[in-house]
């Protein structure tokens, strides 16, 4: 079954301009957009699905406005997280306004974004205001497994765009006493040897992607600090879900964390698909 764009709506602007980027992506992409809405009982009193259903016609009409791509919608029952989460398993990707009304509030700093871009069935677009076209994606990478995935996803998505990714890797500089005779001389050596290393992680996908240009920039720097300036001139940043590290064991490592905190342009969080994971 050919996957599907879905994006979950609640009324809210950033909702809004999550379903004017889910229409964009999905035209550009070939791709059917399927609007959900999580029904939650009782929250809005005995209108409730009458007031639902408006929210997803509202969001639906908006979607077809804007043309060449395939629109169907549903109501889901239950609570917000699991629904979606469920909704990812069968989805090409997630898309969701960062912040909007009733289970979405909080979805930054919450447990149900926490839960939704940490445990999705792959990737999760999180866009807080209506899209911009610059003609860039960037790509946090780290060579680990969920940067791979987001690797993946980022070149998909620059094709598609006809856009430059722009990989991005930083790094803190290990501590060193002050005193060593050869203090500096480590430094440099190591900065050397951290350059060298992210350039040659990129090379095989510069040669499997002949069509897309794909530039780097690395730096001794925190990678969310480079991710925040770089996102400034992009379309969509991408980062995976975890990475190396310490941060191998967290369900939401603190780059893509920070990321979703901090950076205004829509951010995608990629987790491998099970079928992926080794």
């Amino acid at each position: 079954m050919t996957r599907q764009i879905v994006v979950a709506v609640d009324g809210s602007a950033p909702a809004t301009a999550a379903v004017e980027w889910a229409a964009a992506d999905a035209r550009r992409r070939g791709l059917s957009l399927r609007i959900v809405h999580v029904c939650e009982r009782g929250r809005h009193g005995s209108d409730g699905t009458e007031h639902c259903a408006e929210i997803l016609d509202v969001a639906a009409d908006r979607a077809r406005a804007l043309g060449g791509v395939e629109v169907t919608t549903e109501l889901l029952a239950g609570q917000v997280a699991p629904a979606l989460l469920a909704e990812s398993a069968k989805a090409e990707s997630l898309v969701l306004g960062s912040r909007g009304l009733g289970g979405f509030k909080g979805l930054v700093m919450g447990s149900v974004g926490m839960a939704v871009a940490g445990h999705a069935e792959g990737p999760v677009v999180v866009v807080r205001s209506a899209p911009v076209e610059r003609g860039l994606v960037v790509v946090g990478y780290d060579g680990s497994e969920h940067a791979d995935a987001a690797m993946e996803y980022a070149i998909d998505q620059a094709r598609h765009r006809d856009a430059e990714l722009r990989v991005v890797y930083g790094w803190t500089m290990p501590v060193f006493s002050p005193y060593a005779v050869t203090y500096n001389s480590l430094i440099e050596d190591v900065m050397r040897e951290e350059e060298h290393a992210a350039r040659e992680r990129i090379v095989p996908w510069q040669e499997r992607n002949l069509d897309v240009r794909i530039t780097d920039a690395q730096a001794c720097e925190h990678p969310v600090a480079l991710l925040i300036e770089a996102a400034e001139e992009a379309d969509l940043v991408v980062v995976g879900s975890r990475g190396l590290g310490g941060l191998a064991s967290a369900v939401l490592g603190s780059v893509s964390h920070g990321v979703l905190h901090h950076v205004t342009c829509p951010v995608a969080v990629v987790r491998p698909r099970p079928e992926e994971d080794s």
